[in-house]
């Protein structure tokens, strides 16, 4: 069965609602819609946003009122979770969606640019994120993840990679993470289909016209377990969708269910 993953760093959902933005959700074959940073609780979420009335959602919101959070919608049945053990801070930055054998992660990944401190922190959820998923993966399940991963890892990932070596995401002790996480096992399913294609990105600063003249940088991302490899049909940036200095990513699975 082929099913469609979209996932979309939304910047404010009521933000985002106001310029119905996300209105082309109605005419879009998604099986699973995964937002990131939508700063708001599950009741200040309107219901505007879309006409399509999914069967199941799951939201996590932060403790901290009007940051981060994060939302997934879904017709196909399964069991939610918030992550607890990864998000230590409860600032509302996993969706954890198990069905069958397989477990979706929808991720708001920290940012580092706001010190030491943070970018500690960072670092940190980093590690406690992939000794999570690798538990999961021992136990059996088939991991596919998605969202706001914060860091842009390779210089084709990022217009300008001179000009950022000592900026947080693109930072040389970031990108070993995601050295490291490609080591455990897991596929960046864009660069799996697309390993050559430059100037493609899913962020970009409201400074400067970034996005009109396409300076931006690759951070969003969906990864899938080694075992998924085969089952990749389809892996795409939405660049011409607006609303959000984020674009969203779309990643098509062939799995048995």
């Amino acid at each position: 069965m082929q099913l469609t993953f979209i996932s979309w760093n939304v910047n404010g959902i009521r933000a985002v609602d106001k310029k119905q933005a996300l209105h082309w959700i109605d005419e879009t074959d998604v099986d699973f819609l995964c937002l990131q940073e939508i700063k708001a609780e599950a009741e200040q979420i309107p219901d505007t946003i879309f006409k399509r009335k999914f069967k199941f959602q799951s939201i996590n919101s932060s403790s901290k009122k009007g940051q981060s959070g994060v939302a997934l919608f879904t017709d196909i049945k399964g069991e939610a979770y918030g992550c607890e053990e990864v998000d230590i801070l409860h600032e509302g930055r996993i969706n954890e969606y198990h069905f069958g054998r397989y477990v979706l992660l929808n991720i708001y990944f920290p940012n580092g640019q706001s010190g030491e401190e943070r970018l500690a922190y960072k670092l940190a959820f980093y590690d406690r994120f992939l000794a999570h998923i690798n538990a999961l993966r021992d136990a059996g399940k088939s991991i596919i993840f998605c969202g706001d991963v914060n860091t842009a890892h390779k210089p084709i990932d990022i217009a300008r990679p001179k000009a950022n070596e000592k900026t947080s995401g693109f930072l040389p002790i970031e990108r070993e993470w995601m050295d490291t996480l490609v080591a455990n096992g897991y596929i960046d399913t864009f660069r799996h289909l697309h390993p050559d294609e430059s100037d493609r990105y899913s962020w970009w600063s409201y400074r400067a016209g970034a996005r009109s003249r396409n300076v931006g940088w690759r951070i969003d991302y969906f990864f899938v377990s080694d075992d998924l490899k085969d089952h990749i049909v389809e892996a795409e940036i939405l660049d011409e969708i607006m609303g959000s200095d984020h674009c969203p990513v779309k990643l098509v699975l062939d799995l048995p269910l």
